[in-house]
């Protein structure tokens, strides 16, 4: 498979590189799966890598048209997407924590964020208003000062980012540069924009702004 290759969306029609897209394939019993490494075998599809294009094409059972078979759906499958792109995320941090890429508490997150050595910051479902506003000002003064631009998500609650890094009580988390801090970003990115986030805007934390302020389809 040519990763570089432009492919068809089976809900909107519209083309895209593989990045911008999810593929899927039919397992053994039928069944759609989900394949966010391009890697397994067999005849794909493609949808736009969005929650909502997601549980259209299971809605409407585009599949069936894509792979012309009487293919089986879960209808939860934008779900389960969305808990393997969170499973692949938090490993990918658990690496750039044990790479030393990761700095974990309020304080070292400024920090991070204030030196410029951090490529994004993370905030817990859980995380005050008053912490992430601290932040966010840091987050702010850093690109007033001629620093990056730095993205803040608030993607995984408490005990996700816990069990990920090793900690408890982990509500605030810096990722620094580096291969794995990079990998990292990548699918905080992806992970955001499936949940509905602006592909073309990485610098508000989801969930918080107002606290704070003709291709082949298959292949």
């Amino acid at each position: 498979m040519d990763g570089m290759a432009e492919r068809t969306c089976i809900v909107t029609r519209r083309t895209g590189e593989p990045d911008g897209l999810i593929r899927f394939v039919v397992g053994p019993d039928m069944s759609v799966v989900p394949d966010l490494k391009r890697k397994l075998p067999g005849r794909g599809c493609w949808v736009s890598a969005a929650r909502a294009h997601v549980d259209e094409a299971a809605r409407k059972n585009l599949f069936r048209r894509a792979f012309k078979a009487d293919v089986k759906v879960d209808p939860e499958l934008g779900m389960r997407v969305d808990a393997l792109m969170v499973a692949a995320t938090l490993g990918t941090l658990g690496l750039a924590r044990k790479a030393g890429l990761v700095a974990l508490g309020a304080a070292k997150v400024e920090s991070a964020v204030r030196s410029g050595k951090a490529i994004a910051v993370l905030h817990a479902h859980e995380a005050s208003s008053d912490g992430i506003r601290k932040i966010a000002q840091a987050r702010r003064a850093t690109v007033h000062a001629g620093g990056p631009d730095i993205p803040g998500y608030g993607l995984f609650s408490e005990s996700e980012l816990g069990l990920a890094l090793g900690g408890t009580n982990v509500i605030h988390a810096a990722v620094l540069g580096g291969d794995a801090g990079k990998a990292v970003l990548k699918r905080m990115v992806a992970l955001d924009r499936y949940r509905g986030g602006s592909p073309d805007d990485r610098r508000a934390v989801t969930g918080f702004a107002d606290r704070d302020g003709a291709l082949k389809d298959t292949e």
